[in-house]
Formats: C-alpha cells, sequence, structure tokens
C-alpha cells in the first residue's frame, strides 16, 4: 500500500514539473496583465502547436459555449458522412416548422424548398445560422448521439444541453451547449492534426471552419492572408471565440470564454469583445513574427 502510495505521489509529481515545463512562463506574464480588472470570468488556453507550450487560465473551468457549440455539431454530422449515412452534397427539404425565429438565412426559405446539406453546414458555420444549426443537431441523432461522440473522444465537460434529454439543468445554467477553453481548443488542434474519424474529413472541416462570416473580434487582428479556422458566440452574458491561426513559424490555438460580465451590451465596445480583440493582437504580435 505505501509502495503503491509513493508511485502515486512521484507520478503527480512528474505530472506537475512536465505541465510547469510547458508553460509559457513569459506569455503568460503578458495575459495575466491583460485580464487584470476584467468585470465577469474569465478563462483563456493557447497552445503553441510547434513547441507545445501553453498558457491556461481557468482553463478547465466550465463555460457556456454560446454558438461554438456549432463545432460538436459538425462532429457529429461528418460522423454520419464518414459511416456513409449521410452525403455532403445530399438534398434535404426544408421545412416551416425548423424555423427558430431570428434574422437567419435558412428561416427565409419557403416551405418545402430543397437545399443540399452542404449548404446548411455553410450557414451553420459560417454565418452561425440557429435555424440551420438546429435542424443539424437533430440530423446528427440529437444532443444526444453528439454527446455520447464527444464522450467517446475524450472529451469529458463539452455537452450540447439545449433539447437533449436529461441535460435540463445543465441547459438552465449555460444554455445551448458548455464547454472548457482546453477542450474547445483542443477538438481544433485534433481537426487540425487529421485526428478526428480520418483525414479526408478532418480537411472538410478545416474548410468550412476556414470561412468566419464574423469577423470582426478576434479575426479581425489576424492578416486576411493568414489562415485561420475558427467559431465564435455570444449570449448577453458571454462572449466568446476559439481560433487555431496558422501562422508561418508557429501556428497556434487559443480559445477564449467568458461569463457572468457585467458589460451586457452589443456595440464594439463591449469590454469582453474589446478584451478578445486585445488578446488576439498580443498572440499574433507574439507567434507571427517568432521563428
Amino acid at each position: 500500500m505505501m509502495k503503491q502510495l509513493i508511485c502515486f505521489l512521484l507520478s503527480l509529481l512528474s505530472l506537475q514539473v512536465c505541465t510547469a515545463q510547458l508553460t509559457d512562463r513569459k506569455l503568460q506574464k503578458k495575459v495575466d496583465e491583460l485580464l487584470k480588472g476584467f468585470n465577469g470570468e474569465v478563462g483563456v488556453y493557447i497552445k503553441d502547436l510547434k513547441t507545445g507550450k501553453t498558457v491556461a487560465i481557468n482553463a478547465d473551468t466550465v463555460f457556456p459555449t454560446a454558438s461554438i457549440v456549432k463545432v460538436p455539431i459538425l462532429i457529429g454530422i461528418m460522423d454520419k458522412i464518414n459511416k456513409g449515412e449521410l452525403s455532403y452534397h445530399q438534398p434535404l427539404i426544408y421545412k416551416d416548422s425548423l424555423l427558430y425565429a431570428g434574422v437567419d438565412i435558412l428561416g427565409s426559405f419557403k416551405n418545402n424548398e430543397s437545399v443540399e446539406l452542404s449548404k446548411v453546414l455553410m450557414l451553420m458555420l459560417t454565418t452561425s445560422d440557429n435555424t440551420a444549426s438546429l435542424w443539424l443537431q437533430h440530423i446528427a441523432g440529437t444532443g444526444s448521439r453528439i454527446n455520447e461522440l464527444l464522450d467517446s473522444l475524450g472529451f469529458r465537460s463539452t455537452r450540447v444541453n439545449s433539447r437533449t434529454p436529461g441535460r435540463e439543468e445543465n441547459r438552465n445554467v449555460y444554455g445551448w451547449g458548455q464547454t472548457t477553453p482546453f477542450e474547445m481548443a483542443a477538438l481544433l488542434e485534433k481537426i487540425y492534426r487529421k485526428e478526428i474519424f480520418n483525414e479526408k474529413s478532418c480537411v472538410q472541416m478545416m474548410r468550412m471552419l476556414g470561412r468566419n462570416y464574423w469577423d470582426e473580434e478576434g479575426l479581425s487582428q489576424i492578416p486576411p492572408t493568414i489562415e485561420v479556422f475558427s467559431k465564435n458566440g455570444a449570449v448577453n452574458a458571454s462572449r466568446s471565440e476559439v481560433m487555431l491561426v496558422n501562422a508561418p513559424h508557429h501556428p497556434y490555438v487559443f480559445c477564449t470564454i467568458t461569463k457572468n460580465i457585467k458589460d451586457q451590451s452589443w456595440g464594439s465596445t463591449n469590454e469582453a469583445w474589446v478584451l478578445t480583440r486585445k488578446l488576439s493582437a498580443l498572440l499574433w504580435n507574439y507567434y507571427g513574427e517568432k521563428k
């Protein structure tokens, strides 16, 4: 028993030393300074994909996803395409009953109008169309099936809550979905490294994630000549963005999510969005010119 305890303590110490070695302390200091005085809760996870060095601040804390939940929904659809249960270009029939009230493009379609699955995916990821997203969530096998898939991929905190039996309490707290900054960044990294399903599926997902219409926050700080895979989300009390930036010498991924924010305004001066832009600019200046 004593031997087992000693082995456990040594392994824990080894893990702590390894983690300390992988922390980019220079960047950590810069990010800590940037977050000072923020009026709300914020989580950040950053990883240099070349060296493996990271910065983690509340990175394992659970936050609302808002529209970032559309990345797990994409995984659910791609799983079915990979298994031959769906075809990327197969026609779907839109019904008025699918409408989620708002300003979505798909919601303006006529009842019984045909639209390709690929275009519904584009609307979900590019314009963050909620009608398209909820339709795709159902087609993927509902939130229950997507959550099972996430669990099988090793994601323990990332879940779809809305319209998912047994997730009602979580939905009341987090809304449509929930995740951690670490897990959402790790999900994009797995796609980038072609570790989900197969290379073809990951390449297809990267192409879709590289067409974000909502480019005025974190994305606005990256030169337009640089390839970026991203998704963002926003509800009154939470703003979030996850980005994998294919910088020439040091590609990097980062996710920043906030909750319980004091400033719930929707203009560009919103405190959380200002923070996101500043963080993105800091990281680009740190990694973009680094060799």
